[in-house]
């Protein structure tokens, strides 16, 4: 497995104040950083301690021999780095992994994978990288990554793509995110489970109560355990869903793009609302609803500018 070259801990405020001490024993240079408590810097390694949590990131090159040699024994005082099928057996048994993309886009379709894995595919991803696909800034990155997730041996993955059009529809239907984010994450476990009936687990984020999506699903999902918790994409599982799921969010994008001449970009900013406008000039009202969320509020807002 390649050296680490980020690392981040949730740490006490007295271990914050003592790793301060430590860092300045050991003649790392500070300095200020937006939101840190502080920031101390030496070749190879960066260290940033953040107000809120109190939580450490470290980064670089000499991240994985600051954490065991330094954080873990003199701050932490227990061994973790490398020791994860120890301390995280359950992250290595059989189960599945699901996340979504597109959530939170104006354009685009809300996507939804699930990887199953065992323990030689956990390895294998954590091997590859496979991390929460929001820590990833390229989509080049994305696009290799995801490929080399689909050739894991003993890796079965399902994608559901919701485009806006459907999207749409579902969302009238049920008249709330968290009943379509269920529905569609219940979609994707019962298909895996057709392929890997005997899975016992399975893994997302916390988006609502859990009997949410214990209602969704159906016969085949419902002996299944189903563990909903925050920061789920620390799991390799849910890591390579959310890939899978970036890619093909970002595929669509692409694809539409090019389709009708102008950018469809990510997120809810005015370049979005001004590609919004461009569209509906040239296409007319109704594109809204073929490229774009129609109960986002930047919907009626693109209508509103148009009419006028």
């Amino acid at each position: 497995m390649p050296a680490i070259t980020s690392h981040t801990q949730t740490l006490t405020a007295a271990q914050a104040e003592k790793l301060r001490a430590l860092l300045s024993e050991r003649g790392f240079d500070f300095m200020t950083k937006p939101y840190c408590l502080y920031a101390a810097t030496k070749p190879k390694v960066n260290v940033l301690v953040y107000e809120k949590g109190p939580k450490v990131l470290v980064q670089g090159k000499g991240t994985e021999d600051f954490v065991m040699n330094l954080l873990e024994p003199e701050i932490l005082g227990e061994a973790k780095l490398g020791y994860e099928e120890v301390h995280q057996p359950e992250m290595f048994q059989p189960h599945i992994g699901v996340d979504e993309s597109g959530k939170g886009d104006f354009f685009g379709p809300l996507v939804i994978a699930g990887v199953y894995v065992d323990g030689d595919a956990v390895r294998r991803l954590r091997d590859l990288g496979a991390v929460d696909s929001k820590r990833i800034g390229s989509d080049e990155r994305i696009a290799k990554l995801a490929a080399e997730i689909r050739q894991v041996r003993g890796v079965a993955w399902e994608v559901i793509s919701i485009h806006p059009e459907r999207y749409n529809q579902l969302y009238d239907k049920f008249g709330n995110l968290n009943r379509l984010l269920a529905w569609g994450h219940a979609r994707v476990i019962e298909n895996l489970l057709e392929r890997v009936p005997d899975c016992p687990r399975a893994i997302s984020d916390q988006f609502a109560n859990p009997a949410v999506l214990q209602r969704a699903l159906q016969e085949r999902g419902r002996g299944i355990e189903l563990v909903q918790r925050t920061k789920a994409e620390s799991d390799p599982a849910v890591a390579a869903a959310s890939i899978l799921a970036r890619e093909a969010f970002v595929g669509w994008l692409k694809a539409q793009s090019v389709r009708y001449g102008v950018e469809c970009p990510k997120g809810v900013s005015e370049a979005v609302k001004q590609s919004a406008r461009k569209l509906v000039e040239e296409n007319g009202v109704e594109i809204l609803q073929v490229l774009c969320k129609a109960h986002f509020r930047t919907s009626d807002e693109i209508k509103n500018s148009h009419s006028d």
